[in-house]
């Protein structure tokens, strides 16, 4: 894969995970607006729209915990090459 479709994928996931977390808490504290699929987490009762909120918040920082890994293994092997 090549180095831009690493950075694409880190980008799109933390876009996703900042606005199925934090955003999805701050539209549910303070707005008024109803859930929607972009705020999914929402959509859940009190404490555990919360949770969730959270867990999209952990998955999203792991899955760019393992792009970045696999980035930086992959640049290395390019480097080691002649």
């Amino acid at each position: 894969m090549d180095e831009a479709w690493y950075r694409l994928g880190m980008l799109l996931t933390l876009a996703a995970g900042i606005w199925e977390g934090p955003m999805a808490v701050i539209f549910r504290l303070f707005t008024d607006k109803e859930p929607n699929i972009l705020t999914a987490a929402n959509y859940l009762p009190e404490p555990w729209c919360y949770v969730a909120a959270a867990g999209a918040t952990v998955a999203a920082l792991a899955v760019i915990a393992v792009l970045d890994a696999r980035h930086k293994r992959v640049t290395a092997s390019r480097e080691d090459r002649p």
